[in-house]
């Protein structure tokens, strides 16, 4: 039997990092709570310090991972170990790439960097990093 898990992310701002991520893979902000009209009223009811207050996203569809994105004091200091290859779907190679360019040049607007462009025998490929600098891919 698969086990579910969830994706964590530390985040100088979680909630920017959800955002960009829930761009990123076409998720949607977590559901708050029943009672609750959003996360914030019930970090406030609950006592939450704002410097604690986490963000998570999730697949619509109900199928993809949870990502979670957890406040920390500390930022990136070192490559990932890990990283999420974002995949653009369609059959026709030319189609991909020019899918990839598009996904690419949304990703840059959020606040991505763009690495480098790859093609190899994999296949093609541009090496990114979110607003925080975690590195990813985009296929």
């Amino acid at each position: 039997m698969a086990l579910g898990f969830q994706v964590t992310f530390d985040a100088g701002d979680p909630q920017r990092l959800a955002e960009f991520w829930a761009l990123a893979l076409g998720y949607v902000p977590e559901p708050p709570p029943p009672g609750f009209a959003s996360w914030a009223a019930f970090a406030i009811a609950n006592d939450i310090p704002r410097d604690q207050w986490r963000a998570a996203v999730v697949d619509p569809s109900g199928h993809g991972p949870r990502l979670f994105f957890q406040p920390v004091p500390e930022g990136k200091t070192a490559k990932n170990r890990v990283h999420l290859d974002v995949n653009v779907r369609s059959g026709n190679p030319a189609q991909r790439r020019a899918l990839v360019a598009d996904h690419v040049e949304r990703l840059v607007a959020a606040g991505a960097t763009r690495l480098r462009e790859v093609d190899d025998e994999f296949g093609h490929h541009v090496v990114m990093q979110d607003p925080e600098g975690n590195e990813f891919c985009v296929q």
